[in-house]
């Protein structure tokens, strides 16, 4: 019988859901992403913005959440208009490209990538809810603990190997080894030409923004406590190298400045991604 534990979403997931919620709550218009569905999928009890990981300290790590996830449908809407088909989310969580972006998700074939249990949860509460589970959204279980291949999964839901696709992973790369990142990498590089794949990585916590420091400290001594540690950090340079030594034609470092100046520009409240904390590489095959 399975611990109901294991089937709901882990905390990461249900964390970012729920900045995701607040961003619309408490930061001012205009906002960087409107999304509340995790929140509902979640069904949270109703103090759920007194918890600690929800208070003003956390702003930042909020603001590079919703920053990351809105430079990811931007990416996949302009992939889409030139005619990519197929979207891969690796370790989807609570996703909500799907039920959110329909007018591009009707053009898309989404394959959301993820443990069993906790994606099981998921479709039974869009279903619950009343979103459903269209023939373009494909959830594809993988118990990566049980050395299963996503990729052969992948093809098993219906994937076209032959036709160019966006595969993305976010908040994934720091609780890998460097051997597991190289094994992504070089996985998605030999995806068909025309690929794209962007991924968060984590800078070494010695380079962070000197206000952020403390609290990517105390999320590095929570993640360790709760049995998944971080492991692998990247300097921008070495995640650029990485990419191409593990097969990738080009690769290119989308640092917060760069998201601030394109989502956070003329603000009255200060929200803006921390530098060198989490950022993000995109890569093309």
């Amino acid at each position: 019988m399975t611990h109901p534990k294991d089937i709901a979403p882990d905390s990461t997931a249900e964390r970012v859901a729920l900045w995701r919620a607040l961003h619309l709550e408490v930061d001012a218009a205009p906002h960087v992403l409107e999304d509340d569905i995790g929140l509902k999928l979640l069904d949270p009890p109703d103090d759920w913005r007194e918890r600690g990981d929800m208070s003003p300290f956390t702003q930042p790590f909020r603001a590079s959440i919703v920053a990351r996830a809105r430079f990811i449908e931007d990416l996949v809407q302009a992939q889409t208009a030139r005619g990519v088909r197929q979207y891969v989310i690796l370790g989807a969580g609570l996703d909500s490209f799907a039920q959110r972006r329909v007018e591009l998700a009707e053009r898309l074939t989404i394959f959301e990538i993820d443990r069993p249990g906790p994606q099981e949860w998921k479709r039974r509460r869009l279903i619950a809810l009343g979103y459903g589970v269209p023939d373009s959204l494909r959830f594809v279980p993988v118990d990566f603990e049980a050395g299963q291949s996503w990729r052969e999964a992948l093809l098993q839901s219906g994937f076209d190997p032959n036709a160019p696709a966006v595969v993305v992973s976010t908040g994934v790369s720091m609780y890998l080894t460097r051997e597991a990142n190289a094994a992504t990498l070089r996985e998605v590089a030999s995806f068909a030409p025309g690929s794209t794949f962007a991924m968060t990585f984590l800078l070494p916590l010695s380079m962070a923004d000197p206000a952020v420091r403390p609290g990517l400290e105390m999320a590095e001594k929570g993640a360790r406590a709760s049995g998944t540690p971080f492991i692998s950090f990247f300097t921008p340079d070495e995640m650029m190298a990485f990419a191409r030594e593990n097969g990738f034609r080009d690769a290119r470092h989308v640092g917060a400045q760069a998201l601030t100046e394109r989502y956070f520009a003329n603000r009255s409240d200060g929200l803006r991604p921390p530098a060198n904390a989490e950022e993000l590489l995109v890569a093309t095959t």
